[in-house]
């Protein structure tokens, strides 16, 4: 998983989260990445859950959460993660609800 924790994901603008635990309860699950602002400051708290080798083999690509400012949400995604996520184990309906697809990245050029 990747843990957006920058400029408002992570911070005190998404107020009444505990992001430290947060990140740790995901840690929990699966192995986590804090990465600068995912560009996507709309949707903070931001988490992408990769797929792991046995779901890119499946065909499975990274799944975008935002919004996931409460326990609930972030023991959901862990949940999904220990189950093995993105092409394994199929997405509880509950996550549909954080799921969002990014904007595509401008490139230099």
């Amino acid at each position: 998983m990747v843990v957006c924790r920058d400029c408002c994901c992570g911070s005190p603008k998404v107020t009444g989260v505990d992001h430290a635990a947060q990140t740790e309860r995901l840690r929990a699950a699966a192995p986590v990445r804090v990465s600068d602002c995912l560009d996507v400051c709309d949707q903070a708290n931001v988490i992408v859950v990769q797929p792991s080798a046995e779901g890119r083999a499946a065909g499975a690509r990274p799944v975008w959460l935002g919004l996931v400012n409460d326990a609930d949400g972030t023991e959901d995604v862990a949940a999904w993660a220990r189950a093995g996520g993105p092409g394994v184990a199929p997405r509880p309906e509950i996550l549909d609800l954080y799921a969002f697809t990014p904007p595509r990245r401008r490139t230099a050029g």
